[in-house]
């Protein structure tokens, strides 16, 4: 009795087969077919390729949340050269909450301004990037996979001494700020802090050695990451006006970066730039010098690295062999059908040409006359 149902069951199963075999005696093979099967092949061999090497890249996520952290501090990263001597000039930020924090966290070191050959190569290829950067914003998700494999950003130090006068102020460091929109000061003379207010001692500068000619190695928010470029790293202003007043307006939104190499909390930013001549009589008031006024979004941005999983993977691939074998299978068919039909009317004489067609119809009508002639019956037959 299990002999029995286990071959009722076998039997079953086999009447399921959606796959039937054909024995080998039935199959014929084409030289068409064999082509087409190579071409197929080949499709298939090369979209799979390419197919893994996208399973094999990764692309970056965006995601949006409102940021909730306000007690914790901004740390903002600074590297500046200033073309004024340190003892000229003073950096100090004042945010909204009028909570001033000097310059006790920044260093002022005596400088050269002109760059060396090397470092003035290292500046333009800086400005390319972020040339290329403004007009190709899917770059950065380049920087983010790739951070740069981890190449230095900052301005290359000069090779040897030098002779040349220390004529500018290169003012580095970091502090930390509220969370709270505010600016930062680099203007003539040491900030001094009173109860109303801030200023800045510049009545024993004179004004002739004013110049605010600068270069942004740096600047960045949060905590600072190898290989990320900033939107003003490399910015050069050169001004020949004692009265020039530089300013700078940013953005600041707080983003999580997760990648397969980094896991970070920094900040980007978007910012505009703003330049003008300090000229009282004409109406421009101010003061000269180099004002960064930033404020924080409210809006946190995650960015993570995705990866294709492998089920999908195995998914499209299954996809592309079923669909270019289905594909080429009808394709072929189609074209034999077509071609049968043609042959089959060149036979029959379709598009044989007139003349031909004339001459061999009134053969074929005599063949036919001599065919359809009745045979005599033999009561017809004259009798002698």
């Amino acid at each position: 009795m299990r002999r029995l149902s286990r071959k009722k069951a076998l039997s079953l199963v086999k009447e399921l087969d959606a796959f039937p075999k054909v024995p080998d005696s039935y199959v014929e093979t084409s030289t068409s077919g064999g082509t087409v099967s190579l071409i197929a092949f080949s499709a298939m061999a090369l979209l799979a390729i390419l197919e893994f090497f996208v399973y094999r890249d990764t692309w970056m996520k965006y995601e949006y949340a409102v940021d909730k952290d306000y007690s914790s501090k901004l740390r903002i990263n600074i590297d500046i050269t200033v073309a004024m001597k340190c003892q000229h000039v003073g950096a100090d930020i004042l945010d909204l909450a009028e909570t001033m924090i000097t310059s006790n966290g920044l260093l002022y070191e005596p400088a050269i301004f002109d760059l060396t050959p090397q470092q003035r190569l290292w500046q333009r290829t800086l400005m390319l990037i972020q040339s290329r950067l403004r007009e190709e914003h899917a770059l950065q998700e380049v920087l983010y996979k790739t951070l740069l494999k981890g190449g230095p950003t900052a301005l290359p130090p000069r090779e040897g001494a030098s002779l040349e006068p220390l004529n500018a102020c290169r003012i580095h460091g970091h502090v930390y700020v509220n969370k709270v929109a505010g600016n930062l000061h680099i203007t003539v003379g040491k900030p001094i802090h009173h109860p109303q207010g801030h200023a800045h001692i510049a009545a024993f500068v004179s004004h002739d050695s004013y110049n605010f000619s600068h270069r942004i190695d740096h600047l960045s928010f949060g905590e600072e990451i190898p290989g990320i470029i900033n939107p003003l790293d490399g910015t050069e202003k050169i001004t020949l006006n004692n009265n020039q007043m530089f300013q700078y307006f940013i953005t600041v939104v707080p983003t999580k970066l997760n990648t397969y190499k980094i896991s970070a909390d920094t900040h980007q930013f978007s910012v505009t730039e703003r330049e003008r001549v300090i000229n009282h009589a004409a109406g421009s008031h101010g003061v000269s010098g180099i004002f960064v006024k930033y404020d924080t979004s409210s809006l946190m941005v995650t960015v993570s690295e995705q990866h294709m999983p492998l089920w999908q993977f195995m998914v499209r691939l299954c996809g592309i062999v079923g669909g270019i074998f289905s594909t080429t299978g009808m394709l072929h068919g189609l074209v034999g059908f077509c071609f049968d039909i043609v042959c089959c009317r060149l036979k029959l004489g379709v598009y044989r040409p007139r003349e031909v067609r004339e001459e061999v119809e009134p053969h074929h009508q005599m063949n036919n006359l001599n065919n359809h002639q009745t045979p005599l019956l033999p009561e017809d037959v004259p009798q002698e």
